[in-house]
């Protein structure tokens, strides 16, 4: 059992949310910590410095893996350096580091030549989020957007949409409230703007029989996983990496344009017909077929999961090898 630390920014959101799930995986085989450090500089740097200076006391970590962010002063603090990275939100001025990482692990397909033509050693992981499936939960024919903090997950095409069409089912939008923008009210629309706590939002993911998803650009994309993970009618961009979770044989894809570039990635655009065509199609599903789409998305996720806790262990325990075996193995089953 080595000594494996995960560091990244404690953002409340995605980032909070990957540290947490990575920790949980390696801690079956290794001893982890897990590092969260604030957005304040100040507070950060002198993380960095009490890190360092651990470091010389206790001796270093086995490994290290950084989530997304690439913190300098922390490379020389493990004998392995690994990045899980968001293509979109990779800095120019990270570049420089990359050769002190071992690999640059993937968690989409997607991601792997982004980061290979800047001359990384890349390996496909996948990722994984939290299983939110709740089968007490009766199911409502009724759509479910989850914008959360995020100012890319396409809500205002959403509700524009929802606006034209009175006679459609109920829409629910959770989102923060600092970037919720729900004009004048609709009856079926229900904004939830500002906290909820997860039992809550758990039941809400669980009671709506369709997820609409239109993002803007994705690293990994949790609500779309979140969405196939409780077995719903997953509608969502078909563009890279968003039709890489969710492809015609587990959901509906909503046809867009390219937009500009973020980071490494690129934003796509949703329009209001596309989401009018693909609300259309998911009102044509039968009951039977809405079930079985539900339930593919649901296998889906869990393959997926399994396939990545498999893959990130491997990374850690036996080496870049063992984890083309595995991937192989994967695309063959």
């Amino acid at each position: 059992m080595g000594k494996v630390r995960v560091i990244t920014r404690d953002n409340g959101a995605g980032l909070s949310r990957d540290l947490a799930i990575v920790a949980d995986v390696l801690r079956a085989h290794h001893e982890v910590s897990a590092v969260g450090l604030g957005s304040h500089r100040l507070g950060a740097r002198l993380r960095h410095w009490w890190a360092r200076a651990r470091c010389r006391l206790r001796g270093r970590y086995d490994a290290q893996v950084s989530l997304e962010r690439v913190y300098a002063p922390t490379l020389d603090c493990a004998g392995r350096n690994l990045l899980i990275p968001n293509p979109e939100w990779f800095k120019p001025e990270w570049v420089a580091l990359l050769p002190r990482f071992e690999h640059v692990l993937c968690k989409t397909r997607h991601a792997e030549p982004l980061f290979a033509q800047l001359g990384c050693s890349t390996l496909y992981t996948g990722f994984t989020c939290a299983d939110r499936f709740d089968p007490g939960v009766p199911r409502q024919a009724a759509f479910f957007h989850l914008a959360g903090r995020s100012t890319a997950k396409g809500t205002d095409v959403v509700i524009d949409a929802w606006r034209r069409h009175p006679e459609w089912p109920c829409l629910t939008v959770v989102q923060r409230k600092r970037h919720a923008r729900p004009g004048p009210a609709a009856p079926n629309i229900v904004m939830l703007a500002g906290y909820l706590d997860d039992a809550r939002l758990q039941r809400l993911q669980n009671a709506h029989r369709f997820h609409i998803c239109p993002s803007e650009v994705e690293g990994f994309g949790h609500s779309i996983a979140e969405a196939m993970s409780v077995g719903a009618v997953v509608l969502t961009t078909d563009a890279a990496p968003m039709n890489e979770l969710v492809d015609p044989a587990c959901g509906l894809l909503l046809a867009c344009t390219a937009g500009a570039q973020m980071g490494l990635g690129r934003r796509y655009h949703v329009s209001v017909d596309a989401i009018e065509a693909g609300v259309a199609r998911a009102l044509r599903l039968s009951p039977t077929e809405c079930v079985q789409l539900g339930q593919r998305a649901r296998t889906r996720f869990l393959q997926r999961d399994t396939a990545f806790r498999e893959r990130l262990a491997a990374v850690l325990c036996s080496g870049p090898a063992s984890v083309r075996a595995q991937d192989a193995d994967h695309q063959h089953a």
